[in-house]
Order: C-alpha cells, then sequence, then structure tokens
C-alpha cells in the first residue's frame, strides 16, 4: 500500500509538484494612487478568501513619465518593500533593448529584489532577450528572482518555444494590443477588441501558440487584457473563453473591477470540485489504482486532472468540501 502520508500532489505530479503555481489574476497599475489603491485591495481580498489570490504588478513601462524613470523606479521599489506581508507584488520593467531597462532593474531588483514575486519583461523578442535581463538581475544580486515576459510581436511568437524553455521563464503573457499593431493595418482594430481578438485568425493563432509554448515547458500561459473594463459581461465572456477554449491559467486586469470577473471565470464550478474532491478520496482509497465512478473508468491521468482542478479552486478562494481541507491546510499567519 501507498504510505497514506503522501501527499496527493506529490504522488500524482511527482518532479512536477514543483512547477509553477501562479494565481489566476495579474492585476496591473502604474499610477502612485492606483498602485496603493491596488495593494491595499490585495491585502483584503487575502483576508477575504483566506490567501492572496491575485497578483499586483506595479508598472514602469506605462507608468513612468518620460524622463522621470528613475524617479518612479524608485517609487515601485517602495511601494513594494511597503506590501503587506505575505502579498505577491511585481514590476513590469522597460524593455531590455529601452535606455533605462538597466537602471530599472539596478533599482527595483537591488533594493527590493527580495520582496519581488517576480520581474515582467515586455517586448522580449527571443531568447537572447531572456538571457540579457538574467545578467541584469544577476549584477544587481537578485539571482533567484523569477522572470515572466510579454510576448508582442510575429518575431515574438515565432520564437515563443524557445524563450518558454529558458529556466528562468516563469509565465507567458500575450500583448494584444503591441501585437495587433505590430502588423501595420493588416489586423484591423476590431482585433483589440473583447470579441474581436478571438475569430481575427492571425490573432487566434498567436494565443494558441503561446499557450502551447508554455504549457511544452511546464510554464504559465497569461491571457491578454480587455480594454472594455466598464463592460463585465465582455469582461466575463473573455476571461471564460480564455480559460475553457484557449489554455490560458492567468489572466491580465487592468481594472480592480475586473479581479473577481477572472476569478470567477478561472475558477472550477461547485459540483467540478465536489467531483474532483470524490474523485481524489476514493483514488487514495484504492490506493491509487484504476477505478470506477458512476461508470467511468478513472486513472493517474484523470486523477492528475482532477487534483489540479482542487488547486486551481484553492487558488481562487473556492470553498472545499471537508474531505479536501486537509491537502490545503491554511497558510501561516500574515499569508506568508
Amino acid at each position: 500500500m501507498t504510505d497514506p502520508s503522501f501527499h496527493p500532489r506529490q504522488v500524482l505530479l511527482g518532479a512536477q509538484a514543483g512547477a509553477v503555481a501562479l494565481p489566476v489574476c495579474d492585476h496591473y497599475s502604474g499610477v502612485e494612487a492606483r498602485m496603493k489603491k491596488s495593494l491595499a485591495l490585495q491585502a483584503e481580498m487575502a483576508d477575504e478568501f483566506g490567501a492572496c489570490v491575485f497578483d499586483v504588478t506595479l508598472d514602469c513601462e506605462d507608468g513612468a513619465p518620460v524622463g522621470g524613470e528613475a524617479e518612479h523606479a524608485a517609487l515601485v521599489s517602495e511601494l513594494a518593500l511597503a506590501a503587506a506581508p505575505g502579498m505577491r507584488v511585481a514590476v513590469r520593467v522597460h524593455p531590455v533593448d529601452h535606455p533605462a531597462f538597466e537602471a530599472d532593474i539596478d533599482t527595483i531588483a537591488g533594493r527590493a529584489g527580495a520582496r519581488l514575486c517576480h520581474i515582467m519583461v515586455p517586448k522580449v523578442e527571443c531568447a537572447a532577450d531572456v538571457v540579457r535581463a538574467c545578467a541584469a538581475l544577476d549584477a544587481a544580486g537578485a539571482q533567484a528572482l523569477p522572470l515572466q515576459v510579454l510576448i508582442e510581436s510575429p518575431l515574438a511568437v515565432h520564437n515563443a518555444f524557445d524563450i518558454a524553455a529558458h529556466p528562468r521563464v516563469q509565465s507567458l503573457s500575450f500583448g494584444l494590443m503591441d501585437f495587433v499593431s505590430a502588423h501595420a493595418g493588416a489586423i484591423p482594430a476590431q482585433g483589440m477588441g473583447s470579441a474581436g481578438q478571438f475569430s481575427h485568425p492571425l490573432v487566434v493563432r498567436a494565443k494558441l501558440e503561446i499557450a502551447s509554448a508554455a504549457h511544452a515547458h511546464g510554464k504559465v500561459p497569461s491571457h491578454c487584457v480587455v480594454t472594455e473594463f466598464g463592460d463585465e459581461g465582455a469582461m466575463r465572456a473573455a476571461a471564460r473563453r480564455a480559460a475553457d477554449d484557449f489554455g490560458y491559467t492567468r489572466m491580465w486586469s487592468i481594472h480592480p473591477s475586473q479581479i473577481r470577473p477572472i476569478l470567477d471565470a478561472f475558477a472550477p464550478g461547485e459540483r467540478q470540485v465536489d467531483e474532483a474532491a470524490q474523485i481524489i478520496q476514493a483514488a487514495i482509497a484504492a490506493d491509487w489504482a484504476p477505478i470506477s465512478v458512476d461508470g467511468v473508468l478513472h486513472d493517474r491521468a484523470s486523477y492528475r486532472l482532477y487534483w489540479q482542478l482542487l488547486e486551481r479552486a484553492h487558488a481562487t478562494g473556492r470553498p472545499l468540501p471537508a474531505v479536501a481541507r486537509a491537502w490545503f491546510p491554511p497558510p501561516p499567519t500574515g499569508l506568508a
């Protein structure tokens, strides 16, 4: 018999048990007042859900005024250091070919690197850009700080598998608006919209390539923005399609009103959670041998699927059946 003390995650995922697992929502803000509000909201919702359910990424690329890049880098460093304990805070720096890139890394990673969950690097075109970013982080003393990257051009999509293969890369995000504009008018403006981005063939192809590259290397594919932040229906529909039809397990928010719809769209339903808990409990009772549940065969492959569903439920703050709660002990004080 399998030792019952073995945790389902270790039994089912084995060496993959240490694979990247990120909150399903990545919330961006770059203006000082909004960054502070985002960090406060993150702490409030962590208290509500019992876990840090979304990342806050403080933005230098779009947030820093031209000529004020150094001051903005210092600001986001101080905000990250002042964030509540256990909160996941990241920073998007300027692209590697921007004059402020090295200074961004030196200031932000040098001062707050130990407090950050990752650095987001935009406009990555190839694996060499990742190597350059890693070298800058290492020079700033942030050798352990993970990278996330933005894929924003046809060339970057072409190189997505090589980019995802780099061991320092945690996640690939799709930069929809820059991707569309990189086609010099060949993709109409509707391709940036909440509906059009799921119908134009070039945009659809890019999304699928990025998701496939990420999954091929055990990384997290992160879906692009919905710019119509005042349209909750459009937001929910886009998030659901990203999760259900395109293989994305994470999505960007650019307004606080988008956070809960993303959490809802990426979270499994109550019936799914109950079914997953039932199947994993039966699998444990059978020592992980194949079983039949309601006339359907289940084995290690489906066990992994249902276990990962339970992990996603926990990460999105969904209530778990009593039998499953023991598999997800509460975090230490302060959500660290």
